[in-house]
């Protein structure tokens, strides 16, 4: 009998799986062990059988399997992935078999975390994308039959919206945050370089007479590194002027004996965390983030969603070469961009009149090509003919 009633009042399905085996598992209902059959046995007609025995691993230590087969990542992104897997899913479903972890336990997960107003929307969506790439492994390995984690709505993104400063404006956070990292805010302000290659800058790299930057590498928590593969090494031009402020940078002891362009104040390689202390101060002092007495308003959003960070100077130098007329390829070229479509997607709308010049450059074509005789006169002179008329 597939369905038996045991002595214990609940109830046993049965069922020989694929390979002869039998499989087994009690229900509190009958309905219930009924329809886990019907399950197990469509699924083996259609191949998609998975020992139910194997999804019984825990995530713990399954994610103890899983973590050696990320090293194909950046260690930036192999980093934060095992940092979500370590602060935020362990403690929440180290202990569950990984075949119990459903779309609705996810879907709980992410609801309380939009709920607790702790994180930001990417910071969340991260968590679920993180358990579904585990999971997806887990499928893969036949452990699940299907991964949990498809149909989770995520919250949108947050649109945060992208800010660039002008240039008075590039010179004040220069002034505020002082003379030994100034030159780092000029570069990155007018180069657009990234926060990891301007710290992985080697004086080697930089050719002030040539005016040009050569980006080689990029510094991570795990030391330098080669560029993103979607940017690759590249060369990019500095203004005149940059180069000039860069000049007296460059004979700096600390920066000569540390052979990078943008260092600490005692030579060591600029990280993140202790740099953000001091950019922090400085966009206050600037007057472009909140102050103390602000964030500690209840009715204001979690100081991340608001500051100024660090990488909108790239924003900034991408809106300061369009504002002169600087061609989209070249701003993709410039940035270090896998395609000419990141490129507009992100920096778009700060094109408004190149409709209006392809169009103006089209009309000046046609015009000139017509025989002069057949020339059409300019919509402002039929205007002013109709009008008489």
């Amino acid at each position: 009998m597939p369905v038996e009633k045991r002595g214990t009042g609940r109830y046993r399905a049965r069922y020989n799986a694929p390979g002869g085996l039998e499989r087994s598992k009690t229900f509190a209902r009958k309905v219930d062990a009924d329809d886990w059959l019907i399950e197990q046995r469509s699924s083996a007609r259609q191949g998609a059988w998975v020992d139910p025995a194997r999804g019984r691993i825990t995530l713990a230590d399954w994610v103890s399997r899983w973590a050696p087969t990320t090293v194909d990542l950046r260690p930036t992104t192999r980093a934060l992935n095992l940092g979500v897997v370590r602060n935020h899913l362990l403690p929440r479903f180290g202990t569950w078999p990984i075949a119990a972890i459903r779309t609705s336990d996810v879907t709980t997960m992410v609801a309380e975390e939009v709920a607790a107003a702790k994180l930001s929307a990417s910071a969340i969506r991260r968590h679920a994308i993180v358990l579904g790439v585990i999971l997806e492994a887990a499928v893969a390995d036949q452990r699940l039959a299907r991964n949990p984690v498809r149909g989770v709505k995520l919250p949108p993104e947050n649109a945060r919206r992208m800010r660039v400063l002008e240039p008075d404006e590039v010179v004040t956070i220069a002034t505020v945050i002082g003379a030994h990292h100034a030159p780092l805010i000029f570069t990155a302000a007018y180069t657009g370089l990234r926060w990891g290659e301007l710290t992985a800058l080697s004086t080697q790299n930089l050719d002030l007479l040539a005016r040009t930057i050569r980006v080689e590498r990029t510094l991570t928590d795990h030391g330098f590194g080669p560029p993103k593969p979607a940017a690759g090494a590249r060369t990019v031009t500095m203004p005149a002027a940059l180069a000039e402020v860069l000049g007296p940078h460059l004979g700096l002891e600390v920066v000569q004996a540390s052979g990078l362009v943008f260092c600490g104040p005692q030579g060591a390689p600029l990280r993140r965390g202790n740099f953000n202390r001091v950019w922090r101060r400085a966009c206050v002092g600037a007057g472009f983030d909140p102050t103390p007495e602000q964030l500690a308003d209840p009715r204001r959003r979690p100081h991340r969603l608001e500051g100024f960070v660090f990488h909108e100077l790239r924003h900034t130098a991408a809106a300061l070469a369009i504002a002169q007329g600087a061609h989209p390829l070249a701003i993709k070229e410039r940035l270090g961009h896998s395609s000419i479509t990141v490129t507009m997607d992100r920096y778009g709308h700060l094109f408004p009149r190149l409709e209006e010049q392809v169009a103006e450059g089209l009309d000046e074509v046609l015009r000139s090509s017509l025989p002069a005789h057949n020339r059409p006169a300019p919509a402002s002179e039929l205007y002013i003919r109709r009008s008489k008329g």
